[in-house]
């Protein structure tokens, strides 16, 4: 408990004690009435007083001024007990729930504890910590284990392993070497590292990660403008409700020459005041979304605001992006076929071939190759767009390319019956075979699809500007009901608003891409999530929501977090409306009392609170 919380325990207890003395006291009349106004005034001098200042600001209806009325009428009938309970129960309820809120909150920022307190820098010899908000980009700056990366940046010195689990939600380590970029918010945990920094810290991961989580409820969701709204029109109602209950009835009974039985009529009015109450709706609906963003965070799922979360738990068509989405976006060596010498011969040949060229197949052929090339080795290269490569290696001539150079060159050639990009490969005039590279498909790929369509996810397609050939094996594979390839950027954006078009109001549409490419996209989408987007600026900007690992399962994770929390939402609507609504009209025929209703306003919002932090706990969903 805060000072504030302690402060108002130390009040109940003394207004508790209070009151359970002097209903033994064998006092009436005024001396009884001045006795019970002690522990009240104790009790309620902070409700009374926001009543009045509610008052003199022309905002009268609130909960303090339904509370104040209701209380102050009690006693005025003589109902003192019953006055300061109403006051002393509403009040442990106020302190339950701003315990609860406050706990819920200091759960999530436990769970978003990445903000570093400070870097380290090398100063003459000596480690100097500084504030991260005055390291320049270009510092290098020391990181040793147990401690936050504070900044962006690349690895210059030292090798360690990085718990990312504060940023993913995922507990497995990461190796970091000479030359690895870091994001802030990681703890190094083994080996001493130098960082470059690569950002300022404003620009940083971590602080566009906490200015996301801190800025999600300025964007309010539907469920929640409704509550304010509701509140807005509900309060004056109940209190004109009140007002016409205290007069119509005695007026009525009145004309009809029967007992006007005020003090009875005014009793209900009263009852139906605490009654009305709107706290567990109005507490209650932001606390729900705000644990539900607070525990999305906490596995890695970043929701930028509460409507984003509303619109996640209706989506019913997930669209994705291929290359970097399902499948790992790093084109690697998957085959070596029809050749007659070594596939490490064949490999060295082709790396050496293309060893001046910075394409990606170029890489991948180095790369799988796995030693240092000796361009020495290598002579008359002529490289022939749209072809392929033709050089000497070792003075053996070598061409390396597609079927158009072979075609080129009048060499005879094997087709290659699987899906990938083939280099075919001759030496010396004749045909020495074909290395297959090929995008790898994620580990959680298909299983990430089965997942979405276990939630309910009606429809998945995959967009791509891969060939069709390609794209039909990776959609086969994985189990995606639609695939649609060889599109320009332009053109994923039309198909996108060809699907939207077809499905109905009440259904969403995902989109699911890495967040750099497919911005146009991820912005036409009802909603758009970003995944693999760690460090992403790109990603973060444009997406709706922004996965902060390349894991696909986290996509059905996060619909499956929207529609927990949304469920808890309408839970707590319907409960306190249900039971608002039957305590009204119990109250307006005289049959719940003033202990019903501090249960229909401290109860149902005690429970609609702890319902509402369950939205906290998603890690077994």
């Amino acid at each position: 408990m805060n000072k504030k919380q302690k402060k108002m325990l130390v009040r109940i207890i003394i207004s508790f004690v209070l009151v359970v003395v002097f209903s033994q006291l064998p006092v009436e009349g005024y001396l009884r009435f001045g006795l019970f106004m002690i522990p009240y005034l104790i009790i309620g001098y902070d409700i009374l007083k926001k009543a009045f200042k509610g008052i003199r600001n022309k905002q009268v209806f609130d909960e303090n001024f339904l509370m104040a009325v209701a209380t102050i009428g009690a006693i005025l009938l003589g109902d003192y007990t019953e006055g300061t309970a109403v006051m002393l129960f509403y009040q442990i309820g106020e302190l339950f729930q701003s315990y609860a809120v406050g706990r819920s909150r200091r759960n999530i920022s436990e769970l978003m504890d990445i903000r570093p307190d400070y870097a380290n820098v090398e100063n003459n010899g000596e480690l100097e910590q500084v504030d991260p908000d005055e390291v320049a980009i270009g510092t290098i700056i020391i990181v040793q284990p147990g401690e936050k990366v504070p900044i962006d940046g690349v690895i210059t010195e030292g090798t360690s392993t990085l718990n990312t689990s504060a940023l993913t939600g995922e507990s497995l380590p990461r190796s970091a070497k000479v030359g690895d970029e870091v994001i802030s918010g990681c703890i190094n945990m083994t080996g001493l590292l130098k960082i470059r920094t690569t950002k300022e810290f404003g620009e940083s991961t971590v602080s566009k990660i906490l200015e996301l989580v801190e800025n999600s409820s300025s964007r309010k969701s539907k469920s929640e403008n409704f509550i304010s709204k509701f509140a807005k029109y509900y309060t004056p109602a109940v209190c004109y409700g009140a007002l016409a209950l205290a007069l119509l009835p005695p007026i009525v009974l009145l004309i009809m020459g029967k007992p006007a039985m005020w003090g009875d009529w005014i009793y209900r009015a009263l009852t139906f005041l605490v009654i009305s109450c709107p706290c567990a709706l109005v507490i209650s609906i932001p606390l729900s979304f705000f644990a539900g963003i607070g525990g999305a965070s906490n596995q890695g799922v970043l929701v930028k605001g509460s409507n984003y979360l509303e619109t996640l738990a209706q989506t019913k068509y997930v669209v994705f992006d291929k290359t970097g989405t399902m499948t790992q976006g790093v084109f690697e060596v998957s085959g070596i076929h029809h050749n007659e010498m070594s596939d490490e011969k064949l490999l060295e040949y082709a790396a050496l071939a293309e060893c001046s060229s910075s394409h990606p197949i170029s890489k991948s052929l180095q790369k799988a190759y796995g030693k240092p090339v000796d361009r020495n080795r290598v002579t008359d290269i002529e490289e022939i767009s749209g072809n392929g490569v033709i050089a000497k290696v070792d003075g053996v001539s070598v061409a390396a390319g597609n079927a158009k150079l072979m075609n080129r060159l009048g060499i005879a050639y094997q087709e290659c019956h699987h899906v990938g990009t083939v280099v075919h490969m001759a030496v010396d005039g004749r045909y020495a075979g074909h290395i297959l590279i090929s995008d790898i498909i994620k580990p959680h790929a298909k299983e990430a699809i089965a997942e979405l369509k276990k939630a309910g996810i009606s429809r998945t397609v995959m967009l791509t500007g891969d060939s069709r050939r390609v794209a039909d094996q990776v959609a086969a594979e994985l189990g995606i009901d639609e695939v649609y390839s060889e599109l320009l950027p332009a053109d994923k954006v039309t198909k996108v608003e060809e699907l939207l078009d077809k499905k109905t109001a009440k259904e969403k549409l995902a989109f699911v891409g890495d967040g750099i490419n497919d911005a146009p996209v991820l912005s036409r989408a009802d909603i758009g999530i970003a995944m693999g987007a760690l460090g992403s600026d790109a990603a973060i900007e444009a997406a709706d929501i922004v996965l902060m690992d390349d894991d696909p399962l986290k996509i059905s994770k996060a619909i499956k977090i929207a529609r927990k929390c949304i469920r808890i939402v309408y839970e707590n609507i319907y409960f306190a409306i249900g039971i608002k609504v039957l305590c009204l009209i119990l109250g307006a025929i005289g049959i719940a009392n003033m202990w019903m209703a501090i249960f229909a306003d401290v109860g149902v919002m005690i429970i609609a609170v702890l319902n509402a932090i369950r939205a906290l706990f998603v890690k077994k969903l």
